[in-house]
């Protein structure tokens, strides 16, 4: 069994889908449907920057559901390689869901790159800027990690918002309440904790305004039926219909991101090989969370004729 995976926010880069561009009149389909969409040149940004522009909430979601999507042409168009028929399920981190979803057929291209930008939007607009934060807790587990955001929060918002791998924990929330959890990290037996260069708490119960833009939007660009099973990232489980995915999406903006468990469960259920595409994030993150799980990272034109020869 096979799973295709999205990665999500941080594995933008200046540059991104540049190559494939050049090479691949199927990744400038993409990439110029994005642009319309949009009515933006998002794809002028993910070539040539600024990096603070690309990095911007609003921009770094659409234009890594892009990538990973323009990948993913590239295989189908060009290596006649067709997901449903190669794929036993998807999963995505975070606004990778929305990849995988638009990957699967629930949502076209043009409405994953208006949601994600309304998305993105959203959760800036959420909390003013400086009042937030977020940390990456490394050698701590979701045990260690939850104890910590408690005995941090003294009132404020402090929560797990990503379980990444076995010793990567992301907390998230006030930003006083993060930098106490910082300073903290010895006194519960975690390695380092260090801020993340984020505009925003993702992932915590401050993104409720956020949630609620989600919940308006979905209701009027619902999920249609998907050609493959996909793993959630709130509930780690596998999901096939669209009504609840829609409430799912909804949750996640909140919710904590559940990787290693939907890793876990993924593996559980019989698959044995995973792919990402678009980023080089999940693939080691995989390798961390089952050393036994063989995962491809799939980015430039080599990478898709490798795996196309692989899986063809």
């Amino acid at each position: 069994m096979r799973a295709f995976v999205f990665p999500g926010q941080g594995s933008q880069k200046v540059g991104m889908g540049a190559e494939l561009a050049a090479a691949s009149g199927a990744a400038r389909e993409v990439f110029e449907e994005v642009d319309e969409a949009l009515s933006q040149g998002l794809s002028a940004i993910m070539r040539e920057g600024p990096e603070d522009q690309l990095t911007l909430t609003e921009n770094a979601q659409p234009a890594i559901m892009a990538n990973s999507i323009a990948t993913l042409r590239v295989l189908e168009r060009e290596f006649g390689i067709v997901l449903a028929e190669k794929g036993d399920c998807v999963a995505g981190h975070s606004l990778g869901e929305y990849s995988a979803l638009c990957a699967v057929g629930a949502f076209s291209l043009a409405d994953t790159a208006r949601l994600l930008k309304l998305r993105g939007r959203a959760m800036q607009a959420a909390v003013p800027v400086g009042e937030g934060a977020m940390c990456a807790l490394l050698g701590a587990d979701l045990d260690k990690a939850r104890a910590l955001a408690d005995a941090a929060a003294q009132g404020e918002v402090c929560q797990v918002a990503n379980d990444n791998d076995p010793g990567q924990v992301v907390l998230s929330g006030h930003k006083g309440a993060i930098e106490r959890a910082v300073a903290m990290v010895k006194d519960h037996g975690i390695k380092r904790g260090v801020l993340l260069p984020v505009s925003a708490p993702f992932h915590c119960d401050l993104m409720r305004p956020a949630a609620d833009a989600m919940a308006e939007a979905l209701e009027k660009t619902a999920p249609g039926p998907f050609a493959l099973p996909l793993y959630a990232n709130v509930t780690a489980g596998e999901v096939s219909d669209p009504a609840q995915e829609q409430r799912l999406l909804v949750e996640q903006v909140t919710g904590r991101v559940r990787w290693r468990e939907s890793v876990l469960a993924m593996r559980a259920a019989g698959v044995d090989g995973f792919v990402e595409l678009g980023g080089k994030v999940l693939g080691p993150m995989i390798g961390r969370i089952d050393k036994e799980a063989p995962a491809t990272s799939v980015i430039t034109m080599a990478d898709i004729e490798a795996l196309a020869k692989e899986i063809g």
